[in-house]
């Protein structure tokens, strides 16, 4: 019985197995190798095994802080789209009684991705340009007496386009935990005299902690392994830890950048896995 069990088991993981093992496990023992060769200096490598590549990430100074300004991106990125995300989700969970409406103002929510990355940053142009809407509309109030050149091209701006883009990562999973909450708990609490304060600190976000380490995860892993948003938004003048080993691959040096690549992978798994330290996986696998 204990046999078949675990076949069963194996079974159930083959599909899972099937994807992970060929797009995932083989690709990144192959980095992992690369990053142990040394470069020849035109695009191959030297399979002669080394730690230059790994001492000069840890020595660099450029690593340190290539490293804190993507920290920075991801910190502030993931802090206003889980604000904006659980506004939304308690919005559409608690306060839209008709079903209907709640299925098309969720819809809504995934209009942003319509249309593609590129568009969705230039769209920001028109409003955080020096002749932008905004900064015309705050000259029209009185409000500053110059545009102000930090919205556009600065980090600002990249922080901005992000969570124009991340938010639905929260919304999605954050909404669909705080759906299962059963209303009439909610009731019951009112019922005994609890707050508003109450209800969200006691009940709400407890029960929709799944859903927010769910949106975490999306928004941390998309923030931490992109440059194209930090490239674009923030004119050249901010980089990020993806941008400096994609610059290694235009000059073909490959072992550096799969050094770099092997580093961001190992402190993206160590922050993935204190989110998922926040809550019981296995519990919210079999609810």
């Amino acid at each position: 019985m204990t046999l078949r069990r675990h076949l069963t088991s194996w079974l159930f993981l083959s599909p899972l197995l099937v994807v992970l093992i060929p797009f995932f496990v083989l690709p990144f023992i192959v980095v992992l190798t690369a990053s142990f060769f040394d470069s020849d200096g035109f695009g191959g490598l030297l399979p002669t095994f080394t730690l230059v590549n790994y001492a000069n990430l840890f020595t660099s100074s450029l690593t340190l802080n290539l490293y804190l300004a993507t920290l920075k991106f991801t910190v502030l990125t993931w802090f206003f789209s889980l604000i904006l995300g659980f506004l939304v989700a308690y919005f559409l969970a608690f306060h839209v009684r008709n079903p209907l409406l709640g299925i098309g103002l969720f819809l809504l929510c995934t209009v942003p991705f319509w249309t593609s990355n590129i568009i969705r940053m230039i769209s920001w142009i028109p409003l955080l340009g020096k002749e932008g809407l905004i900064n015309m509309a705050l000259l029209k109030l009185g409000l500053i007496h110059e545009p102000l050149e930090i919205l556009l091209f600065s980090s600002v701006a990249v922080v901005i386009a992000y969570v124009h883009q991340l938010t639905i990562f929260m919304i999605v999973p954050i909404f669909n935990s705080m759906a299962r909450i059963d209303k009439r708990v909610v009731e019951a609490a009112l019922d005994a005299g609890a707050s508003r304060l109450d209800i969200m600190r006691l009940i709400v976000i407890p029960m929709s902690k799944s859903g927010i380490a769910l949106g975490s995860i999306f928004v941390v892993s998309i923030v931490m392994g992109d440059f194209f948003v930090v490239k674009v938004m923030s004119g050249g003048g901010s980089a990020s830890v993806v941008g400096a080993f994609y610059e290694d691959i235009s000059v073909l040096q490959y072992p550096s950048a799969a050094a770099s690549a092997v580093v961001l992978t190992v402190a993206l798994m160590v922050l993935i896995g204190l989110i998922l330290r926040t809550v019981d996986i296995r519990r919210e696998i079999t609810r």
